[in-house]
């Protein structure tokens, strides 16, 4: 027996009949694997509230994860707890357990310019604002401005749709919310910065995709060109003309300039919230769904059924910590003033 995540690497001889021939593949854990995950790793802690509610609402807040990613959420939040003095794990430990895991550590020592701010803060509202508005985007789960130690000056975390087919539409509306955050700079900066690049890779790389392997272009037709490069590949030249290139980059920019321009459009008829929710994200810093659902409203285009029920899971009782957590905070007395020493002549 072996194991291996690197299946795209392996001799060919190893995979032949007599020797690995039998596979079986473990793919990521989907909604329902990953509350059964949760439950595991969560049988060391002990969980203020139902254990079965919070396993369910976690496992709707970490789309992708991996069991291994799990148990460092279960793990973090114990953390903690502990340097809380809490004697439970309780919601609001799994949240920032679960923002470390995806961003990692907050940088309390990095202070932004307030343009710097007021920049991540449009850029981001800008995708989450195209994200709720967009049939086939990924709604938005929550967004922060808070400086991450991975380098990021802010993330958002969305809540996709766990599908294996895609439609060119729905691929059309990812790559407009991806490009969310440069279309929000443009129109309430008139100046582009460098934190769109991520989005400008993802965005490229669908484009081209779309073009090269999925045949959702009227120009190329029903052609699905191969990547070049991988493992054993000994080809030196495109397996197409040089006409056929030009037309694959003239698509790629027909699609992505489209795509901007959709968002720039979407965005400037929802300017208004966007700006309401980037003034709100200055504020708070970060910003959950429900958060989003007061400020600009319900959704248009509701969540699958099973996202739904798990995220209402345990609703009630993370509101209640959350409510008690601020009254607390409100509660706490002023740190004393320190005296001042006369200095001596």
């Amino acid at each position: 027996m072996a194991a291996t995540n690197r299946l795209d690497i392996l001799d060919p001889a190893i995979l032949r009949p007599g020797r690995f021939d039998r596979q079986i593949k473990v793919d990521l854990p989907d909604i329902h694997g990953r509350k059964q995950m949760f439950l595991v790793h969560m049988k060391n802690v002990k969980i203020d509230g139902d254990s079965e509610s919070v396993a369910q609402r976690m496992s709707a807040l970490t789309p992708g994860f991996s069991g291994a990613q799990i148990a460092n959420v279960v793990n973090e939040a114990a953390i903690l707890a502990a340097r809380e003095t809490s004697n439970t794990v309780k919601a609001k430990h799994m949240d920032k357990a679960i923002d470390r895991v995806i961003g990692g550590l907050e940088r309390k020592t990095h202070v932004m310019t307030p343009e710097e701010k007021k920049t991540v803060a449009y850029h981001e509202a800008g995708h989450a604002i195209l994200g709720w508005f967009l049939e086939h985007a990924d709604p938005l789960l929550k967004v922060t401005i808070i400086p991450r130690t991975s380098g990021a000056l802010g993330f958002a975390q969305y809540l996709p749709k766990e599908v294996s087919l895609h439609t060119q539409q729905q691929l059309e509306d990812r790559m407009c919310m991806a490009l969310g955050g440069r279309a929000a700079e443009e129109i309430m900066f008139g100046v582009v910065t460098t934190g769109a690049r991520d989005d400008l890779d993802k965005v490229t790389k669908m484009a081209y995709a779309m073009v090269t392997s999925f045949g959702m272009s009227s120009k190329i037709g029903q052609l699905s060109f191969p990547s070049a490069g991988g493992p054993g590949d000994e080809r030196f030249t495109k397996p197409y003309s040089e006409l056929t290139a030009v037309k694959i980059d003239e698509e790629v920019k027909r699609i992505v300039d489209g795509a901007f321009t959709r968002a720039k459009d979407m965005l400037t008829t929802h300017k208004e919230e966007m700006d309401k929710l980037a003034k709100l994200l200055l504020e708070k810093e970060t910003l959950n769904r429900n958060d989003i659902v007061a400020l600009v409203g319900e959704r248009k285009w509701k969540s699958h059924e099973s996202y739904s029920e798990y995220l209402d899971a345990g609703k009630e009782e993370h509101l209640k910590q959350q409510a008690a957590s601020e009254q607390s905070k409100r509660e706490e007395p002023a740190a004393p003033l320190p005296e001042v020493q006369p200095v001596p002549a």
